[in-house]
């Protein structure tokens, strides 16, 4: 009998439909995986190389693709025995989910999890998703927003705004973003979280939602943090978190959203990479993820999922009120030395916002390390 062995991230949505789907391909075809899992913060930081050395199976992030490029450490997935089942799966992808794990003309692993940076909000509480960011400014004066400010967060609220105000920050340098566009995103940023308590700089998502969800929270929305579609469930935590599009500037579009979620790859080191592949393509396919990965607490990545009435019903219809934001989402660089810029300009941002730090200086800092990270 084979066995696999698999790398996911320790909340229910990473893990429990790994477990669950792995029971039904085992019954189906005999082989056996298990899944260990790593905590929200190793799996954004971990370096994909090592996982491969261990594991079959690895659930990765979209910009680690250049450097595991490089690495040699995963198998591409494009297979022509299997065309017709990976072009189901390009073609069910929710906004750029499916390209995104494409680098260099090769598929390093297929979208099994989709998200983006969404508003947060207590319906209990709320007559609805507040529209306007203008709007959060004035909630937060009053102590009722909160936004998750531990890095990589503060970057990724950066990146949103930047797309969303029509100056994304560039994907191939030299800066990362022009200076005064960039003042423009900090001048954003300050709004909404000079009011804020300061813990919000040690909160990632998983923390502010935890928060938000206990019946004395003082908190009724959150602006940009990743959806998770648990906390839109019956009793996963005392109260229910509904989700809505990204608050809008100035009538635009919810688009500019950092795209996030989670693909699921095979390791170049594997001793069965047929079985292997055989498993990603078949917990990516619409047929699975719309049944029982959906239903065993994951946020699925196909559109079958996203459009059924079954998987919205018991979510406070999550899917179709994110959606069109997550259509419009950004995709972040991807090239090999973007993660290590990742984690330094998170920590530029986070400390320059807490310390009140000139907003060119900021911009300056960044460019900086942008331009650094393609000389890898």
């Amino acid at each position: 009998m084979v066995k696999l062995k698999g790398m996911t991230w320790s909340h229910p949505r990473g893990y429990d439909p790994m477990l669950a789907c792995s029971k039904l391909w085992q019954e189906k075809t005999g082989v056996e995986i298990i899944w260990e899992k790593r905590s929200l913060q190793d799996f954004e930081t971990f370096p994909v190389e090592e996982l491969a050395a261990a594991y079959d199976l690895i659930v990765i992030d979209h910009p680690h693709v250049g450097q595991i490029t490089r690495e040699n450490c995963l198998l591409p997935l494009e297979d022509a025995a299997h065309a017709d089942e990976i072009a189901a799966i390009a073609a069910g992808t929710v906004g750029r989910s499916y390209p995104s794990y494409n680098w260099q003309g090769r598929q390093w692993a297929f979208p099994i999890d989709a998200a983006t940076q969404v508003q947060a909000y207590r319906a209990d509480r709320l007559n609805g998703p507040v529209k306007n960011l203008a709007e959060f400014v004035a909630l937060a004066e009053k102590g009722k927003a909160i936004l998750p400010m531990r890095p990589p967060h503060s970057l990724m609220t950066f990146i949103s705004l930047s797309a969303h105000l029509g100056t994304p920050c560039n994907i191939e340098g030299p800066d990362f973003i022009a200076k005064a566009d960039g003042e423009a995103v900090l001048d954003w940023m300050v709004r909404i979280v000079a009011v804020m308590d300061v813990r919000c700089y040690e909160m990632d998502p998983i923390a502010v939602l935890d928060l938000m969800s206990q019946p004395d929270s003082p908190y009724d929305v959150s602006p940009f943090v990743y959806g998770y579609v648990n906390y839109s469930f019956a009793g996963f935590r005392p109260a229910r978190i509904a989700f809505a599009d990204m608050p809008i500037i100035d009538g635009r579009a919810p688009h500019g959203s950092a795209l996030g979620g989670t693909g699921i790859a095979v390791s170049a080191r594997t001793q069965a990479p047929e079985e292997a592949k055989a498993f990603a393509r078949w917990i990516a396919g619409g047929p699975v993820q719309s049944s029982i990965y959906a239903d065993s607490n994951g946020q699925p990545g196909h559109a079958d999922a996203w459009v059924s009435d079954a998987v919205n019903a018991p979510a406070l219809d999550f899917y179709r009120n994110t959606r069109a934001t997550l259509e419009g989402a950004y995709v972040r660089p991807r090239h090999d030395g973007y993660m290590a810029f990742q984690s330094e300009a998170s920590e530029v941002i986070s400390d320059g916002l807490r310390t009140a730090t000139r907003h060119t200086v900021l911009i300056d800092k960044l460019n900086r390390r942008f331009a650094q990270s393609f000389e890898v």
